[in-house]
């Protein structure tokens, strides 16, 4: 009799604890929800976000962490990043298994559904807290006072005749000097230089705190499409160092771009390219001239063909042949999975502000066009 009132007790104290986590839940699912709406309305209003976040709760927290993490000899957001991953693989075994058992009730289904909602609440407001707001800012068009027009063919076909001049004396200018491509730890010096340069001319983009790392996922970076990202947890720039070497100088100031609070990839762009040419480095330059021909002759392409091709045609020997490289990688690397991460990547560009999705990264053009149009010069 007493076991058996015993058994009754514990049973109703498992009962109790588990009605008290689920009100806690409860409790925290609508806090929660409240500060996520709040957050929202907060960043639909971009004057706001670039006066009180972007320049100013933003950049606190993007130097702290910078200083923080920046001084790691390793990328410690990709430790978390792995951590993660198999942290989702372990709960989705249990889970697939527990379903399997038929261990699945609907009470156990509903609050493990509250505590998905919960974390995913969790996650959107980390991720906006610490970042994602910039994707409402007004940005460096703003900053620089550019007419972000629309451009004619015409202004097109000049644009892409002069990246193709700009471009081939760049790569003339590596070869005649036979340099090396930098190693790593250079690489980043020279970014951190290339933004001091920057900022003389431009003070927002002071990058006090350096924190550039070589990503421990590069070699899966390769198969799944990636030069760098920006890691919006622990605020370091990670780059693919595995890819040709004469990308990497305008990946990596791309990514520090994100590190200043420039989310929109076709900013990024932009920062990079203006980064590189006040920085006035050979590397730098032919990486930045190059990769923005790129963007500047895909869209010349879906407008007339012919024209992009005969521009392609004026490339210098020595550039064909890094294209020819860069081709060559991107073939060996091919897989199933690529498209399927492509497509997941556009989705979360389209669901950010960028409804061009991956086109986005070519819309750098409409900047160039401006600061064209401005400046006189490319």
């Amino acid at each position: 009799m007493l076991i058996f009132y015993l058994r009754i007790k514990i049973q109703e104290k498992i009962i109790n604890i588990f009605y008290m986590k689920l009100k806690k839940i409860d409790v925290l699912l609508i806090l929660f929800s409240i500060f996520a709406v709040l957050l929202h309305f907060f960043s639909r209003n971009p004057n706001r976000i670039e006066v009180f976040y972007s320049r100013g709760i933003f950049m606190s927290i993007s130097n702290f962490r910078c200083a923080l993490f920046g001084k790691l000899g390793f990328s410690f957001g990709d430790l978390v990043y792995g951590l993660i991953f198999l942290s989702l693989i372990f709960f989705l075994f249990r889970f697939l298994i527990a379903l399997f058992q038929k261990k699945i009730t609907i009470s156990i289904f509903l609050a493990s559904l509250k505590r998905l909602c919960l974390i995913s609440l969790m996650v959107y407001l980390v991720f906006n807290i610490f970042w994602g707001m910039n994707y409402n800012r007004l940005g460096i068009s703003s900053q620089m006072g550019l007419n972000l027009m629309r451009y004619d063919v015409s202004e097109l076909k000049s644009l892409n005749a002069i990246l193709v001049e700009k471009t081939n004396l760049s790569k003339k200018a590596i070869v005649n000097k036979h340099p090396q491509y930098p190693n790593n730890e250079t690489l980043f010096i020279q970014t951190k230089k290339a933004y001091d340069v920057a900022a003389v001319h431009y003070d927002f983009l002071s990058y006090k705190n350096p924190a550039i790392k070589k990503s421990i996922w590069g070699w899966l970076g390769n198969y799944w499409g990636f030069t760098g990202y920006y890691n919006p947890i622990t605020g370091e720039a990670q780059l693919n160092t595995t890819v040709p070497k004469f990308i990497l100088p305008f990946a990596a100031c791309h990514e520090v771009a994100h590190q200043l609070g420039y989310a929109k990839e076709k900013e990024a762009n932009f920062v990079s390219y203006l980064v590189a040419k006040k920085y006035n480095d050979s590397l730098f330059l032919y990486s930045a001239y190059l990769d923005l021909f790129f963007y500047a002759n895909r869209n010349l392409y879906s407008q007339d063909s012919t024209s992009a091709n005969r521009y392609r045609e004026l490339l210098s020997v020595d550039v064909k042949k890094d294209i020819r490289e860069l081709i060559e990688f991107n073939i060996a690397h091919r897989n199933f999975m690529e498209p399927i991460i492509t497509k997941i990547y556009d989705l979360f560009l389209r669901s950010n502000q960028q409804p061009q999705g991956m086109m986005s990264y070519d819309e750098v053009t409409v900047y160039l066009m401006a600061y064209w149009r401005k400046s006189g010069g490319i």
